[in-house]
């Protein structure tokens, strides 16, 4: 069945919350100057100092009573990117992360999620936080798209298509997390040196425009999109946002 609201999950949480702040008021006071098929349907991301974080290296100076007093004043889900593949029972105790775990699952009003890799932490969250969805982390290889309201698809992937060391890349940022004395991942992408940039992404053969969701997901019956950005800075952030989710 075809869909008619795209749901955009957009990066930063924490580690973008000055640019949240300015960005909602506008998006809930102007809905004129967005597409009318487009919503926010989470924001996601980690402050510093989890250990059950993954993906990239959380940050961000605010905390999370600050963050979800935004978040449920204009009425949307926030997620925690806890995707570290390597935890272990042991790591299951940490104060920070069951905190912050805690105070999104007291939450009233929308509900908020959790997005993971570790069947084990699944599993710890479920039990002791009931409240709190959970969302399978693009660091993990599915396959089963039958679920269509549950698939999201990630659409401005920053990393080179060809990369033959992702697993290797996200095993160093899930050990750095947990505080393991160990150096920073060599990118091996052959334009590693240029950075990120928007235009660069935009030729990735796995990008997906504004008009391959509107023309070909939607009339397929998906409507979760990703927006990937957590390690960039909030200008290229915000770039996305125009693109995205802004009338030209």
């Amino acid at each position: 069945m075809r869909k008619t609201i795209a749901y955009y999950h957009l990066p930063g949480l924490f580690e973008f919350y000055e640019l949240y702040e300015a960005f909602l008021p506008i998006y809930r006071e102007h809905r004129e100057y967005f597409y009318d098929w487009c919503g926010i349907g989470s924001i996601y991301g980690a402050p510093a100092d989890c250990i059950w974080g993954g993906g990239r290296i959380g940050s961000g100076e605010h905390g999370v009573q600050e963050v979800m007093n935004l978040m449920s004043e204009y009425g949307i889900s926030a997620r925690l990117t806890f995707s570290n593949s390597l935890l272990r029972e042991e790591h299951l105790a940490d104060e920070k992360c069951n905190a912050l775990c805690k105070a999104l699952n007291d939450s009233e009003g929308i509900s908020n999620g959790v997005i993971v890799h570790s069947d084990i932490l699944a599993r710890y969250i479920k039990k002791h936080y009931p409240n709190l969805y959970l969302v399978s982390s693009t660091t993990k290889v599915l396959t089963d798209f039958n679920e269509k309201d549950k698939v999201e698809f990630l659409c401005n992937e920053c990393c080179w298509f060809g990369c033959y060391d992702r697993k290797n890349c996200y095993e160093i940022v899930s050990r750095q997390n947990l505080g393991e004395d160990c150096p920073d991942h060599v990118c091996v992408a052959p334009d590693s040196q240029s950075g990120y940039r928007f235009s660069k992404a935009m030729e990735n053969p796995v990008f997906i425009s504004v008009g391959d969701i509107r023309n070909t997901y939607m009339p397929m019956g998906f409507s979760n999109f990703k927006i990937e950005g957590r390690g960039l800075g909030s200008a290229l952030v915000l770039e996305f946002l125009l693109y995205y989710m802004i009338k030209p």
